[in-house]
């Protein structure tokens, strides 16, 4: 059996204020696409598959387009939820979905397989939505936090398979997994995106298990993987590459996992120098059609850099000020030194300080400060 595995769809996030929804509308016509050549008889979709809880009309209608398309591969279609989905908006129309669709919700039907078969016998797939401990806890009393509901879920899925006695299976779920230990006596659960980390060891007992909620592709064991997003969400993730897990299963479990790329719509990518020289130089002109994100090194903010940078980078959507060395702010912090001065030239150099990132006034200002204030001191006297 082949088994596509492919998580994080987001669909509806913005990348600093732009629509994802053509982009990402493209690069899941180009999954689809996969799915067909590589002739794949399962696709799992392993949670976040909307951005937020109340996608707009819009992100209906491409995740309608995208589970019509998929399914007229001739594979079968498992989604999950989230903890970016609503579970309730997600699943509402679950028994109204043509045959081949599967969206997964249901806390209660967890120990609950879907089972497709191939010439090797049946393939059950588990399906655990995003379990939050809070609203679980009238149904497992024991459970406090991601590393107890989930495995609690496992050791339901572990259950069903022992009563059945036959099969392979491929477990789904959305957490944040890594190969650490739970400690006794912790006083507050570790978190990494709002989730509690839960140690991989818990998914013993599967063929595979098909993760989501990290954005790019990791490999905990090799049955224990995440896919990654298929469009690149943030800047952090451009170096990262973009696609999904091909899984095989052969008759005694897992065969082999092969990577499949997915096109990128748009690159990314971080130029960093002074403002003048990304302005202008030409080794920057490679990323003229890229998103960028700039961060300029001059001493001083410079004026309107985004204006100006977006006359050369059309796509430019950050710009960050970090001056090439970051001078160290003496006497303490800005309260310190404003309640340190003990004249108003201190004073207005105090201020320069804070908002130059520790450079105080050149000499040319100070001659400038000095004649205002000394001016402004006449006329203090003469009032």
């Amino acid at each position: 059996m082949r088994i596509l595995h492919t998580s994080d769809w987001h669909i509806g996030r913005t990348f600093h204020g732009h629509s994802t929804l053509d982009a990402l509308r493209g690069v899941l016509e180009a999954l689809t696409q996969q799915v067909r050549d590589e002739k794949v008889d399962v696709v799992i979709v392993a949670g976040d598959v909307f951005d937020s809880g109340a996608p707009a009309a819009a992100c209906y209608t491409l995740l309608s387009d995208t589970l019509r398309a998929l399914a007229d591969t001739g594979a079968q279609v498992i989604v999950t939820s989230g903890n970016h989905d609503s579970a309730a908006r997600l699943g509402f129309q679950a028994g109204l979905l043509r045959d081949g669709i599967h969206v997964l919700t249901d806390p209660a039907a967890i120990g609950t397989p879907i089972t497709v078969t191939d010439a090797d016998g049946p393939v059950h797939f588990y399906g655990i939505p995003f379990l939050e401990p809070a609203l679980l806890r009238h149904l497992w009393p024991a459970a406090r936090s991601q590393a107890d509901v989930l495995g609690h879920a496992m050791d339901l899925v572990r259950a069903d398979l022992a009563q059945r006695g036959e099969g392979r299976s491929v477990a789904i779920a959305h957490c944040f997994a890594a190969k650490v230990e739970p400690t006794p006596q912790l006083e507050r659960d570790i978190q990494q995106g709002g989730l509690d980390v839960v140690p991989w060891s818990c998914f013993d007992g599967v063929d595979y298990m098909a993760l989501g909620h990290i954005h790019g592709r990791q490999e905990l064991a090799p049955h224990a993987r995440y896919s990654g997003a298929p469009l690149h969400y943030s800047f952090g993730e451009g170096s990262k590459p973009r696609g999904s897990w091909l899984v095989e299963l052969d008759a005694t479990g897992l065969a082999g996992v092969t990577w499949l790329e997915l096109p990128v719509p748009r690159r990314l990518a971080t130029l960093r120098a002074p403002l003048e020289d990304i302005l202008t130089d030409a080794r920057f002109a490679a990323h003229e059609e890229d998103w960028v994100s700039v961060e300029y090194t001059d001493d001083l903010p410079q004026r309107e850099p985004l204006r100006r940078l977006q006359a050369r980078f059309p796509h430019c959507a950050k710009v960050v000020h970090t001056p090439a060395a970051a001078r160290e702010r003496a006497g303490g912090t800005y309260v310190d030194r404003v309640r340190a001065a003990r004249s108003d030239r201190e004073l207005v150099d105090a201020f320069l300080q804070h908002v130059r990132d520790g450079q105080g006034a050149s000499e040319r200002e100070a001659d400038l400060l000095a004649d205002v204030l000394d001016e402004r001191t006449k006329a203090e006297a003469l009032a």
